[in-house]
């Protein structure tokens, strides 16, 4: 009787395939796709599902454009159609294809619900899908701007509606588990959540699943780094000072930059395991980043709010979230088209899931209110970056890479501190210096030592940059920061020390920066020659702009 009512209705059947139940592990529900025409997708699926332990019958591999952008007939007949066909004859969506076409060309489907925990694309499989300017509108809908009924979209957030039946293709759909902490499994159903392994090289998708296998092994240890202040828009800031706040309370010396500009190439920036930030002054990833052999932490985070932060995945010097993840990173978001702030993934949501302990796909998807439209999720979506309490990684900081073991012992002292013991947090701060002594740990430590007594102390603390033969460039932000911190605690000509040090030979970047700082301090401590040698200096690498051009009259 059933098979003759879909037959009437131009149905077919589907045998189910046997797939874990709705209930089962998420490991054992993840369905991973690859692109069977483009090189090392499949050898990648195949590495990420080893590590992982998810089961190798769930790689789909099905032929499809090789280009990172496509045409939206193209999706429809050669990505979509195609992978919710095979999904269904699997069994992981419960699906019954007809053979009529919508008007966006996908196949018309009466879709029940689906099994997947998470689809995961690799490299290879289309990144976003072009403009059709076929199905604008002559008239727009009332209430809908002309910019939001767009047709530009990531293949990821298409991807996400494969168990939706006939949603629009213009503008956005609302998420409807956005901000749900618990998801009821119906609603879940009408979601499948979609991440991608995805980077310049196949080396780095390969980094990409061992950052998240180390960092859920590991714990997460080092500093996290906040950027506000880059656009007049307030939203972006009012979710980055949530994201400072709940990054310091969760334990992590954390530095919180508010200038206007995204953070210099020589910021303090050691260590980075946790980075959120906007904007820029282009669209290409700046500042620290590109300090010559710059690495992040295993299982770092990081996010750059930008319109086009992902427009490419191929390049590790354009955009934002290519370079991101050919420097370490093993999660990041972005946007593959200009989404318009408030439909990209709200930051201090995002660090709010983390941190309740969610993998880092249902945290991505508790923090994205639209679908169908621009956002792709770049990371294991499995990878929980706090599945180990700040409590257990301090008791067992030997698993710890060497460099980030005395992070984890200055985390509790300024634990002890905030309780308010300030000499066992002193001597466990200056202990760990003792056996780690590294440039960026003793500009913390003198940090602690001026909280407990004061600026003296603290520019006490910093002597021993001054007795340093020379500092690589690896150290130059701390060693700036450190200068800086002299010149506000009233020891501007110990600061000048350091600036010369930095300065001699001429480093390889910052050195327009350390040299405008440099002569500020020697103003500030009355040095007049000093700043007279840094200006002449200055105006070598930095020769003032050309006079304007005489007006004609």
């Amino acid at each position: 009787m059933v098979a003759a009512v879909l037959a009437a209705l131009g149905l077919a059947t589907v045998v189910l395939a046997t797939v874990p139940a709705v209930d089962a592990p998420e490991v054992e529900r993840v369905v991973v796709v690859v692109n069977s025409d483009a090189a090392d997708s499949q050898e990648l699926a195949e590495y990420y599902v080893r590590s992982r332990g998810i089961p190798a019958t769930n790689i789909v591999a099905l032929p499809m454009p090789t280009t990172e952008t496509i045409s939206w007939p193209q999706f429809t007949a050669e990505l979509f159609n195609p992978l919710a066909a095979e999904l269904a004859r699997r069994g992981w969506i419960d699906a019954y294809p007809a053979e009529l076409l919508d008007r966006y060309g996908r196949r018309k489907t009466v879709i029940s619900g689906h099994r997947i925990s998470y689809l995961v694309l690799l490299r290879g499989v289309p990144l976003r899908i072009a403009e059709n300017p076929e199905w604008k509108p002559a008239t727009l809908p009332k209430g809908v701007p002309a910019n939001l009924a767009s047709s530009q979209a990531s293949v990821d957030g298409e991807l996400a509606l494969l168990a939706a039946t006939e949603m629009a293709v213009l503008g956005s759909v609302p998420n409807p588990i956005f901000r749900k902490a618990e998801v009821a499994p119906l609603m879940a159903e009408t979601v499948v959540r979609v991440a991608r392994l995805d980077g310049p090289t196949p080396a780095d998708v390969r980094a990409l699943i061992d950052g998240a296998a180390a960092g859920e092994r590991l714990g997460l240890a080092g500093r996290a780094y906040v950027d506000i202040g880059g656009t007049p828009s307030p939203t972006g800031n009012v979710w980055l000072e949530s994201v400072a706040k709940q990054l310091a309370a969760a334990g992590f010396e954390t530095e919180v930059d508010r200038l206007p500009t995204t953070l210099p190439q020589l910021a303090r920036f050691d260590a980075p395991v946790l980075y959120f930030g906007w904007y820029a002054r282009s669209g290409n990833v700046e500042g620290p980043f590109t300090v010559p052999g710059f690495r992040f932490p295993p299982g770092a985070i990081a996010v750059h709010i930008h319109s086009y932060s992902a427009q490419s995945l191929r390049s590790a010097k354009q955009f934002w979230c290519g370079p991101l993840v050919a420097r370490g990173v093993a999660a990041t978001v972005g946007n593959v088209h200009e989404p318009y702030l408030d439909a990209t993934h709200h930051l201090d949501l995002l660090v709010e899931g983390l941190l309740r302990g969610d993998t880092l796909g249902a945290a991505a998807y508790y923090a994205l209110p639209a679908l169908s439209w621009q956002a792709t999720l770049i990371g294991d979506p499995l990878y929980r970056p706090f599945a180990r309490s700040a409590a257990e990684i301090a008791a067992s900081p030997e698993k710890l890479p060497a460099e980030l073991r005395s992070y984890v012992v200055l985390g509790e002292a300024r634990r002890r501190l905030r309780a308010g013991r300030k000499d066992e947090a002193l001597r466990l701060a200056q202990g760990v210096f003792r056996d780690s002594p590294t440039v960026p740990l003793g500009v913390s430590v003198a940090q602690l030592v001026r909280e407990v007594e004061g600026p003296a102390a603290g520019a006490r603390a910093l002597g021993y940059l001054a007795m340093l033969p020379s500092y690589p460039v690896r150290d130059l932000g701390a060693v700036r920061a450190a200068a800086q911190l002299l010149v506000e605690w009233g020891e501007p000509a110990k600061a000048l020390t350091l600036y010369e040090k930095a300065l001699s030979p001429p480093p390889p970047v910052g050195e327009i920066e350390l040299l405008e700082e440099a002569i500020r301090a020697a103003t500030k401590a009355a040095l007049p020659a000093r700043a007279e040698k840094w200006h002449r200096r200055l105006a070598v690498v930095k020769p003032p702009p050309p006079p304007p051009s005489p007006q004609k009259k």
